[in-house]
């Protein structure tokens, strides 16, 4: 009888030692406050705006250990890069508009335009690809808030109409223009650019309302809700999308959400907290990587605070969604303590062999990538503004 006793007790033992391991680990989330995480973020634009090139675009990727740059480079980073500042001069920090609009003309140099409509184009393979021209085209409305100045409202409007030339009668987007066919490639979708071309064609609403920006944004709007994540065959959802959440957090300014869509931002938000709760368990010693590991790159875990932000943005508007905000909060400012954390300092990157490619960066194996500075800026400004009770921009 003793046996089979011990023989129970030990497994539940050892069981309640591998959750406490794994599922039910300790969380570690450093305290950040506000004007903390504020600061952060000035560190991640100061980065970027010392590791641009005369052109216009930004050091790719570097290696700190070898301290030499990496070859390589993505077009719709370099969108995401430039609207990151341009999110940031939006919220009044207006310090790096000139390294903002640096990028913008490389953008502006790397147009292509067909019939009545832009998009933007990777200059290296001639690709003409959703996610750059959604990207892009949020740069410049987060310019257009910045400085109220309407000198690109004409082009706003053709990368408006080219990233419609993309999208499906369901709401859905194909994610390249094929340029020898004149055509959208029909085979061709992104995880990532249809997020990112909702929340650009909301954002396109807010400034010029009444010519049906909101049309499209709704319809898409359903499908992400409703559709995207099994027609696309995307693994465990909801697909943890950022975009998605920002773009929700405009739109649930315009009055209610479809019953689908609150339930569809209830299910991310739990997607976001979960995927935080795991990451705040990872200390980065060797038997949390062992049991848990490796500590996500900061391109990664900022986005979870994107999201979670334009979650925020929407339980304000929806009272459907307001039951959320103590745990979004909650969250978010994890997130924003373990990048401030994670961040390498200036003080610290004294002893970097090139101080000014380490200084408000982020580092995975001993390499930097330019959306790490990115996201990472996104998700601390936000987290800044709504700790401090402010509206995002």
């Amino acid at each position: 009888m003793k046996r089979p006793l011990l023989a129970t007790l030990s497994a539940w033992a050892v069981g309640l030692v591998v959750l406490r391991a794994t599922l039910a680990a300790p969380q570690h989330c450093p305290a950040v406050a506000p004007a903390a995480a504020l600061e952060s973020a000035r560190l991640a634009a100061a980065w970027i705006d010392a590791n641009q090139y005369p052109d216009g675009s930004y050091v790719y990727e570097y290696d700190i250990e070898e301290d030499v740059d990496l070859p390589g480079y993505n077009v719709v980073r370099h969108a995401g890069v430039t609207m990151s500042l341009y999110q940031l001069a939006a919220a009044g920090e207006t310090a790096y508009l000139p390294a903002a609009d640096s990028g913008l003309r490389w953008m502006e140099r790397n147009l292509y335009r067909h019939d009545d409509w832009a998009a933007l184009q990777d200059p290296a393979d001639g690709s003409v690809r959703l996610g750059a021209t959604a990207l892009m085209l949020a740069g410049l409305l987060h310019r257009r808030i910045a400085t109220g100045e309407p000198a690109y409202d004409s082009l706003m409007r053709e990368l408006g109409r080219g990233m419609l030339v993309l999208q499906l009668p369901d709401g859905a987007f194909l994610n390249r223009w094929d340029t020898a066919a004149l055509r959208p490639d029909p085979a061709e979708r992104s995880k990532y650019a249809t997020g990112e071309a909702f929340w650009a064609l909301a954002l396109l609403h807010r400034f010029f309302p009444g010519e049906g920006w909101d049309g499209a944004a709704r319809r898409t709007a359903r499908y992400l809700a409703e559709d995207r994540d099994r027609v696309e065959g995307l693994a465990f959802p909801p697909w943890a999308d950022q975009w998605a959440a920002y773009g929700f957090g405009e739109m649930a300014t315009w009055g209610p959400l479809a019953e689908s869509e609150v339930r569809y931002l209830e299910s991310l938000a739990a997607r976001f907290g979960l995927l935080t709760r795991a990451e705040s368990a990872r200390t980065g010693s060797e038997l949390s990587r062992l049991l848990r590991g490796r500590q996500a790159r900061a391109a990664g875990l900022a986005t979870w605070g994107e999201g979670l932000a334009g979650l925020h943005r929407a339980a304000l508007a929806e009272p459907r969604l307001a039951h959320l905000r103590p745990a979004i909060e909650e969250r978010l400012a994890c997130v924003a303590g373990m990048l401030a954390d994670r961040q390498v300092s200036p003080a610290e990157a004294a002893a970097a062999p090139n101080p000014g490619r380490a200084a408000g960066a982020w580092f995975s194996g001993g390499v930097t990538r330019m959306d790490d500075q990115q996201h990472a800026l996104s998700a601390l400004l936000l987290a800044s503004l709504i700790l401090s009770g402010k509206e995002q921009p």
